[in-house]
């Protein structure tokens, strides 16, 4: 298989499967002397490790993150060393039983109809490549793309819609995500959302959910014009994570229904000389180059596929047939989705940020 690489200068390329021994990532292109350990990576898994709540998947991982390669300490503590960072992330509760019957069968709504014609193979346990677990990873790649961007770049994200219970803009709190197992961007709404995910976990279905991205701090003139787009590859990025199928930037699909007056970003001088934006319909972005506004994302997540209903499919016999996963799965994959989505846009960042600096020093 091809395409585990993402990125251009900063470039991250992710291994491993679901029910393998371990999975892992090598980051290539972080500069030296950055200090970095494992206890910089660690409290970005444990936002997005499972059985945090009865609301995601009750397999339990510690996602414990062991740096291979890369940095070396001097007397004064590890740095990078400008060499590829190789991290490993050891599988600890998985139950391979648990998919003996999808061994045979595609489970609608996966990707094991698709890998079987694309590969003649696949590996059934939880998904195998395709599983979610494989974003682990990605979150520890975001960790050090974090420490090459700085603490000027403040990347944030949370749920701002479940299944079909919007979040009003003007409420939208992104501090308040990490204070609550919802991952909402508003502690107002956790009661009510609570009991409805709750009708949905106890009927053994699933919802999907919106998540919002905010990345704040980034200067004005990162990415470049037409095939180098900041916002392309930010939303290239966002939609290869798992159950993502659907990107907004700025106003996104809302700016068809806006005026050219409206949607256009005014602006004025400000006191240092530099353009005051008096909106940000943009999302940050103008002609594939930040404006030095926040820039901004909406992200949409399907339900989890894995339900305990029947659902009509086939196997791979070529018979019809009813199938019902079992397992551990997530109700709404978009509440773990939320730190997966901030370490993408930390890797999309860091990498523009190292290219800008490439090409005008």
């Amino acid at each position: 298989m091809s395409h585990n690489t993402f990125g251009h200068l900063f470039r991250v390329t992710t291994w491993g499967e679901s029910h393998g021994p371990a999975i892992g990532c090598v980051v290539d292109g972080c500069p030296p002397g950055i200090p970095l350990t494992e206890a910089d990576l660690q409290p970005w898994l444990d936002r997005r490790k499972p059985g945090g709540s009865r609301f995601v998947t009750q397999r339990k991982e510690s996602d414990t993150a062991r740096i291979l390669s890369g940095t070396y300490d001097d007397g004064a503590g590890p740095v990078t060393t400008g060499t590829p960072i190789s991290i490993l992330i050891e599988n600890e509760d998985a139950r391979s039983k648990d998919y003996g019957e999808i061994a045979r069968a595609f489970r609608p709504g996966h990707a094991d109809v698709t890998y079987q014609a694309k590969y003649g193979v696949r590996d059934p346990r939880g998904g195998g490549r395709s599983s979610a677990r494989e974003t682990a990873v990605r979150v520890a790649a975001g960790a050090i793309a974090r420490k090459v961007l700085g603490e000027t770049v403040r990347i944030r994200a949370g749920v701002v819609q479940l299944g079909p219970h919007r979040m009003a803009p003007e409420t939208v709190d992104l501090d308040a995500v990490y204070d609550n197992p919802l991952f909402a961007a508003s502690a107002d709404v956790v009661p009510q959302w609570e009991a409805y995910l709750d009708e949905v976990r106890k009927a053994g279905s699933s919802i999907g959910a919106v998540v919002a991205l905010e990345a704040t701090g980034v200067p004005a003139g990162w990415g470049a014009p037409l095939y180098g787009k900041l916002d392309a590859e930010l939303a290239a990025a966002l939609m290869s994570i798992n159950a993502v199928k659907g990107v907004e930037i700025g106003a996104g699909f809302a700016a068809a229904e806006l005026s050219g007056e409206d949607n256009a970003d005014e602006m004025r001088l400000g006191e240092d000389g530099q353009p005051v934006f008096l909106s940000n319909h943009a999302g940050g972005v103008l002609g594939g180059i930040s404006t030095g506004q926040p820039v901004t994302a909406r992200v949409a997540f399907k339900p989890t596929s894995s339900i305990l209903t029947p659902r009509r499919t086939i196997t791979r016999d070529g018979e019809e047939t009813d199938l019902r996963t079992r397992g551990r799965h997530d109700p709404c994959v978009a509440l773990r989705g939320v730190p997966v989505v901030e370490a993408m846009a930390a890797c999309v960042l860091a990498d523009a940020m190292l290219r800008h600096r490439a090409q005008v020093g």
